[in-house]
């Protein structure tokens, strides 16, 4: 099950490929489900994906918060916290 989504995903992140230059904003919603789907059966991707928040956080957690994370949830929740100390 979990080669099933890892390929699955990766069919996404392709057909994002194939139809972002296409008008409209359909390889936007491909891109989100085959991140979605590898970061959740990949740990290889899930490292290099923290790798690339660490590098451009701005841009990594407005994509994690998109697709609606659960690290994303977290550290909205403790600066929250922390903001209120």
């Amino acid at each position: 099950m979990r080669i099933l989504q890892l390929t699955l995903g990766g069919l996404l992140l392709v057909g994002a490929a194939l139809m972002g230059p296409l008008p409209g904003p359909g390889g936007i919603f491909l891109f989100a489900g085959g991140m979605i789907l590898i970061l959740r059966n990949s740990r290889w991707a899930q490292v290099r994906w923290a790798r690339v928040k660490r590098r451009w956080p701005r841009i990594g957690n407005m994509v994690d918060r998109v697709m609606r994370r659960p690290s994303e949830r977290r550290r909205r929740a403790r600066d929250r916290v922390l903001g209120s100390r």
